[in-house]
């Protein structure tokens, strides 16, 4: 059984081709750092969702599919 955990963030970012021995497609922004962020506080086999994101899937219509943690994370 594999442990995962999952962020999801939503903004603006910034994207570009990395070259050097082995060219890589990277994002950078503070959507980014965020997320990185938000990964290393997340729980294992959770999505952890920042309130931007909650806003939009509520605004969509998705409200169902979140469930409140029982504690506020605060990320910088």
């Amino acid at each position: 059984v594999a442990l995962t955990s999952l962020c999801f963030q939503s903004g603006q970012v910034t994207a570009g081709v990395l070259r050097g021995e082995r060219s890589r497609f990277q994002l950078f922004g503070d959507t980014m750092n965020t997320a990185a962020r938000m990964e290393s506080t997340s729980e294992r086999n959770r999505i952890q969702v920042s309130q931007v994101a909650a806003d939009l899937l509520v605004a969509s219509g998705l409200s169902a599919w979140i469930i409140p943690r029982k504690s506020k994370v605060f990320v910088k």
